[in-house]
């Protein structure tokens, strides 16, 4: 049975939210279950379907067994549960019962859950009370416990430390080799000794090191340009080293973004923010063996844009997911380091409300000036969000550049996505006219991951931040 607890269900009972189609696909783990969960949007593998007002959407799917598959959705998570023995979070049954309800309002009426349903609502319910009960001890009673034993923690980080620290010098070591033979001597000794080099910084605890170790070794014959491309990664790595050698004189983000790269885990620890936050984007890249998730939040009060990771291993996707083009009521606590980006969703309030209206955006070279002042607080930075304003795609020498509508500015498209067929939704979406594009602004250029069409009707970032609610102007495009 597959089983995704995907998101805490939310303290604060409101109507279920009803997604569009585009929405439901963004929630997708990959390819193949789009097209699978597309096959099933219709009415006819699906009977004993319903909704309810605190967000449950259920039905019963048709299989190849003799019995149906059951299918149970919480919409405020979301999270989802189905009765196949698929491991990918949602299933494609999931999916299509979704992209029923999203196509036709009708097609599922207003009911209580029955009783297979209702019976893991009550438990996601349950535990939400038991959690929010923890979060307010009386008394004193219930507080977080501090370690078991600080000392023995204490020599487990110092000994840590110890290994990171010889697995730094043997890297340096590495790179110094590499630098006095000669870069081009790096086209001949293959990606062994990569490889190699990136296994001893596993075995030094330093996994952040080993993943940069093996970008290395891709570099060589990569194409016109690799030594200059392998001697910026060389440099980075060794300003990474030198400063792993010194942090304890560095300033406390600065030597907490360094602990994060190198490959220390730190819990999210800063004051929760509450706000507004529209899920901009959701796409999942291959980090080794995992998968990890990446979804984009811009928080309409704060300003903020915060970065959901999490991780799926042994062939499963990450169980968190979000609708791109939602806004959601919630808690986020950031982690520590420079740029605090990433955070950890928590406490939800209220349904997530599908919305059109994109965050306020820059001009490229507004983008372009944010991502160098990113840089000054994390040098190891592969990119910056930056939502662009007025912006046309427009083909160049090199491929495609998003230029100013009104200026004379513009941004390469990143190579990464050159190869994507959503460039060229992103150029039938534009039509030649200006739109409003989230992405991630870097050295290689700008990767788009979400649009928005010219805004057709009121409302501004003032007057949504002022009045908490989003006005809806266009249907957020997902690019990714």
């Amino acid at each position: 049975m597959l089983l995704t607890d995907g998101g805490e269900p939310l303290r604060t009972a409101a109507p279920a939210a009803r997604w569009t189609v585009e929405q439901v696909l963004a929630l997708a783990p990959d390819e193949a279950s789009r097209k699978a969960g597309n096959k099933l949007g219709s009415a006819g593998p699906w009977s004993d379907t319903g909704w309810d007002g605190p967000g449950a959407v259920w039905g019963l799917c048709k299989g190849s067994g003799s019995k149906p598959y059951r299918t149970v959705i919480d919409t405020t998570g979301p999270a989802y549960k189905c009765s196949c023995p698929s491991r990918k979070f949602p299933c494609k049954h999931a999916l299509g019962l979704l992209l029923l309800r999203a196509s036709d309002e009708e097609a599922l009426p207003a009911a209580d859950p029955p009783d297979w349903a209702d019976e893991w609502l009550t438990g996601r319910r349950r535990r939400a009370q038991a959690a929010e009960a923890q979060e307010r001890p009386e008394g004193g009673e219930g507080a977080a416990a501090g370690p078991a034993d600080p000392a023995a923690a204490r020599r487990r980080a110092e000994r840590r430390a110890e290994r990171i620290g010889g697995g730094v010098q043997e890297l340096e070591q590495r790179l110094t080799d590499l630098v006095r033979g000669g870069l081009a001597a790096a086209e001949q000794s293959g990606y062994g000794l990569w490889e190699e080099t990136a296994a001893r910084m596993v075995d030094a605890q330093a996994p952040g090191l080993a993943g940069r170790v093996r970008e290395l070794g891709a570099i060589p014959a990569s194409g016109p340009g690799w030594p200059v491309r392998l001697l910026e990664e060389c440099a980075l790595l060794h300003l990474l080293d030198t400063a792993w050698q010194g942090i304890d004189r560095l300033p406390g983000p600065l030597a907490a973004t360094v602990r994060t790269r190198v490959g220390l885990t730190a819990p999210a620890e800063g004051p929760p923010v509450r706000d507004h936050w529209l899920v901009l984007a959701q796409y999942d890249t291959p980090d080794g063996k995992i998968v990890a998730r990446r979804i984009w939040l811009y928080g309409w009060e704060s300003g903020r844009t915060a970065l959901l990771l999490s991780f799926g291993a042994a062939g499963r996707s990450p169980g968190q997911a979000l609708p791109v083009g939602v806004t959601l009521d919630a808690e986020l606590t950031p982690y520590p380091g420079s740029g605090q980006l990433r955070a950890e969703l928590g406490r939800q309030f209220g349904t997530p409300v599908p919305t059109g209206t994109p965050p306020p955006g820059v001009t490229t070279a507004g983008a372009v000036a944010a991502y160098g002042r990113a840089l000054g607080d994390d040098p190891w930075l592969g990119s910056w969000p930056v939502t662009l304003r007025d912006v046309i795609p427009v083909p160049s020498e090199d491929g495609w550049q998003l230029a100013d509508a009104e200026g004379d500015s513009g941004l390469p498209v990143a190579p990464a996505a050159l190869s994507r067929p959503a460039l060229w939704k992103l150029v039938a979406l534009s039509g030649g006219g200006p739109l409003t594009v989230f992405g991630e602004c870097g050295h290689r250029g700008f990767d788009p991951l979400a649009a928005w069409p010219a805004a057709r009707g009121g409302g501004d970032a003032t007057s949504v931040a002022a009045s908490h609610t989003v006005p809806v102007t266009a249907e957020t495009v997902p690019l990714i």
